[in-house]
């Protein structure tokens, strides 16, 4: 049997495709036949590499008699959240509103007009631990929905009444001010973890976008708490079993606080944002930690996600298959010391099991240990022998669509990775990804320009872009263009930061998940708080700003003004939350600052005044780059050569310094914080 799901370019959709739940994809289609048939909807969310989604489908959806019970009660509709964040924020708030938690499986029951009446996540087959059976909940909510239909109706317009009623602006605070910012230092303090570092207690997730706030609160402020909080952070992480020792790259979060072991799925906007931090903390400090670690992390980007068509796909799973023909977690990646002795030997094996943490006892499950690196340095020789080793072992799967934020966030980091370590094929990779999404994701036919959210195998999935795709794809771009010096990855995010102005932003400056003209929902979605990545809000406040110091619009800064007064307001109460809102509002305060580097290209002063621009850590400082006369930045223009060579000029509010042709006397006026 195959369902409706056949046709569809998801992964996680496809791999429900077979299953005898007779799934109908998101849609009006789905809706009219609920009224048709007078049943309530069952809406399932999920996406390929979560775990509880692949535990719930086996123990449910692949069930015979639980999918006809389905079939002969509602309509059943599956989702990837990852494919339709929209759909996914609306319900997962009301979840989160009912229940006080949230995650994934999400389980939504709803009339035929999308109004949610009854939630959950994961459920069992059969009752445990507190939480009724999922047949329990069918034969429940079908019983209710049949006898006591008019109590449904008015839970289901309660509901979705105080759903509509939220409603958030962001102009009324003002810009956050440095007091506003030091307030959430010391609340970050507050929730510091000295033991085991990082923030919070488990499960523990990497705080990459608090760590941008952290490097450029010290770099304006030169507050060495701030620093240190960083430093450690990536340290711990970086010994951690959240980080592959062998392989490179960051799982998903770590099930304790000590960064042990890790939830093995592995994702594209972790790894892309962690190798950016640990690139920026190689910038302000010379760690070689972190040197290692960005680089090893980009090398995993290429090597693991990279598509044929140049793009990086989504996640890998966190479970694989295991030698006895089973399925588990973590299976690809755990070790135990006798297997460290069937690759290694005696000697070396039991040197590898001392120096990655692996016991007798074990770390994880069954005896098998989590490679950790408690101390001192990782060997090379024993992590090849034991990657190659590894490779032979069944491989997680992949979900190989191509997210057009994610890969706005990978296309910056590999950039600034690649510039910084004098690695161009990092920028080619980078390059190639922008220029898929410009291709392939980005649409000039209806007037503006309109994103597609997702591809794959080069074709353009269906949904629209939301907040964060127009966002980071402008980040990327922003980002890409410092490093390479052409001015078409500036013009391509302004045409996206326009989109933003235009169909994303209220009248008072505050900002939607989705455009104007975007499908409606019970409720438009709407969040400026940073969950895994940054929320399309605070990322839109970052690309605002970057761009209007690039070109000196007085709108664009304006519109990232406003959207900060969102950042004020958080900042005291969540700093935790608004990490990357946080580092937004560093660069405002300290500028950002403009640097123009002008010069014949292959000139060696250029690049060197070039590379040194790239190298300050003053906060959200913009870059151009290029000859006297090519025009292709504002930053450039009316810029001429200082005694027929190369110059640099640094302009901050308004104000430019003299132009200098010394590469340490630029590092100094990019490092002064006066």
């Amino acid at each position: 049997m195959v369902n409706r799901l056949a046709d569809s370019q998801s992964p996680y959709l496809l791999q429900h495709a077979s299953n005898p739940v007779d799934w109908w994809p998101w849609g009006e289609e789905a809706m009219q036949e609920a009224k048709r048939r007078d049943v309530p909807v069952f809406l399932s969310v999920g996406y390929s590499s979560c775990h509880w989604c692949h535990v719930m489908a086996h123990e449910s959806f692949e069930d015979d008699g639980t999918a006809a019970y389905l079939n002969e009660h509602f309509v059943c509709v599956k989702v990837d959240r990852e494919e339709r964040p929209d759909v996914d924020a609306v319900y997962m708030e009301a979840v989160q509103a009912a229940t006080g938690q949230g995650g994934w499986p999400m389980s939504v029951f709803m009339t035929a007009d999308g109004e949610p009446f009854y939630f959950g996540t994961y459920f069992p087959p059969e009752p445990r631990h507190g939480m009724p059976s999922f047949r329990q909940v069918l034969e429940g909510v079908a019983a209710a929905w049949s006898g006591r239909r008019e109590e449904v109706g008015e839970v289901a317009a309660r509901i979705t009444r105080d759903l509509g009623e939220r409603r958030l602006v962001a102009s009324g605070a003002g810009v956050p001010e440095a007091d506003d910012l030091a307030g959430a230092l010391l609340g970050l303090t507050r929730d510091f973890d000295e033991a085991h570092k990082g923030f919070g207690g488990a499960p523990k997730f990497p705080p990459s976008m608090v760590l941008e706030f952290l490097l450029r609160h010290h770099a304006r402020t030169g507050s060495e708490g701030a620093l240190q909080m960083a430093a450690e952070t990536c340290e711990a992480m970086a010994r951690g079993g959240i980080y592959d020792q062998l392989g490179g790259g960051f799982a998903r979060y770590s099930v304790d606080r000590e960064w042990t072991v890790p939830h093995f799925e592995k994702m594209l906007y972790d790894n892309a944002l962690l190798c950016r931090v640990y690139a920026h903390l190689w910038r302000a400090t010379g760690s070689a930690l972190a040197r290692r670690v960005a680089l090893e992390t980009a090398d995993f980007l290429v090597r693991e996600l990279r598509t044929a068509e140049g793009g990086f796909a989504s996640a890998l799973d966190a479970d694989s298959d295991t030698p006895d023909g089973g399925h588990a977690e973590g299976a690809f990646y755990v070790w135990t010391p006798a297997a460290l002795r069937e690759v290694l030997g005696e000697e070396d094996g039991a040197r590898a099991a001392e120096l990655y943490g692996v016991t007798e006892e074990g770390t994880f499950e069954e005896g098998a240990s989590v490679l950790r690196l408690p101390g001192g340095e990782p060997d090379a020789e024993l992590s090849a022998r034991l990657l190659a080793a590894r490779g032979e072992r069944p491989r997680p799967g992949r979900d190989d669509k191509v997210v057009a934020a994610w890969n706005g966030l990978a296309i910056a980091a590999l950039a600034e990775t690649g510039a910084f370590f004098d690695r161009p094929d990092l920028v080619e990779r980078a390059t190639e990804a922008a220029d898929l999404l410009v291709r392939v994701h980005m649409d000039f036919s209806s007037g503006g320009v309109r994103l597609h959210r997702t591809s794959r195998d080069g074709r353009a999935g269906s949904g629209a872009g939301v907040l964060e795709d127009y966002a980071d794809v402008a980040e990327g771009f922003l980002a890409l263009a410092a490093v390479q010096g052409e001015g078409t990855w500036l013009e391509f995010a302004g045409f996206l930061l326009d989109m933003v102005m235009d169909r994303f932003t209220g009248e008072e400056g505050e900002l939607y998940d989705t455009a104007h003209d975007a499908e409606e929902l019970i409720r438009r979605p709407q969040d400026p708080t940073d969950n895994a990545a940054p929320s399309g809000w605070t990322a839109a406040a970052g690309a605002l700003l970057g761009y209007a110091a690039h070109t000196g619009s007085a709108a664009h800064r304006t519109a990232a003004e406003r959207a900060l007064g969102v950042v004020k307001a958080l900042a005291p109460r969540a700093p935790r939350f608004v990490g990357w809102g946080l580092a937004v509002a560093e660069a405002l305060l300290d500028g950002p600052r403009e640097v123009a580097v002008v010069g014949v290209e292959g000139d060696p002063l250029r690049a060197e005044l070039h590379r040194t621009a790239l190298l300050s850590t003053a906060p959200g400082a913009v870059v151009a780059v290029g000859g006297p006369d090519d025009g292709e930045f504002p930053l450039l223009r009316e810029r001429p050569l200082v005694g027929s060579g190369p110059a640099a000029y640094v302009c901050r509010g308004f104000v430019c310094e003299t132009p200098t042709t010394a590469a340490p006397e630029l590092a100094q006026k990019l490092t002064n914080r006066s």
